[in-house]
């Protein structure tokens, strides 16, 4: 397995992409790592760290953190797909949760369902290390150029 670490502001990937995802504070948080992508189909497999500081009462990864490993599985499927070019911003998501989510690995993967000229319409599963699906989510999302909207 290749680990390659592009810069201190992207992301650590497990294979090599044409243009490196750009990091984020959140995504680090969340233990973001790209485990595979397919550029032509617009999917991303990204694996998290549902951390014990995440837990509800219940001893559960809280639902707000699994939004957000969700949101950060559609839009680099999108980014992987476009080579770079488009960032997405979130204008609407649905999540349905599933089952409890367990402290520990969980992976997440994320599908561009159709790219428009300025909409994207998206997908995103989470599931723990047997495959249990753990939620799902879909979203439209806004598309900008990645020059301008990205900070740098």
């Amino acid at each position: 397995m290749l680990f390659r670490l592009f810069a201190a502001t992207e992301m650590l990937v497990t294979k090599v992409l044409s243009v490196p995802i750009p990091a984020s504070p959140s995504a680090m948080l969340l233990g973001w790592r790209l485990e595979d992508h397919d550029a032509e189909k617009g999917w991303v497999r990204i694996a998290f760290e549902g951390r014990r500081d995440f837990l509800n009462p219940a001893g559960f990864v809280q639902g707000g953190f699994l939004s957000a490993m969700l949101d950060d599985c559609m839009g680099p499927a999108v980014w992987i797909m476009t080579g770079g070019e488009l960032y997405t911003a979130t204008i609407n998501m649905t999540v349905s949760f599933l089952a409890p989510a367990s402290p520990g690995l969980l992976f997440g993967e994320g599908q561009v369902i159709q790219l428009g000229k300025s909409i994207a319409f998206l997908e995103a599963r989470l599931v723990d290390p047997n495959d249990q699906l753990l939620a799902r989510a879909s979203a439209s999302a806004r598309l900008l150029a990645a020059k301008r909207a990205i900070a740098g």
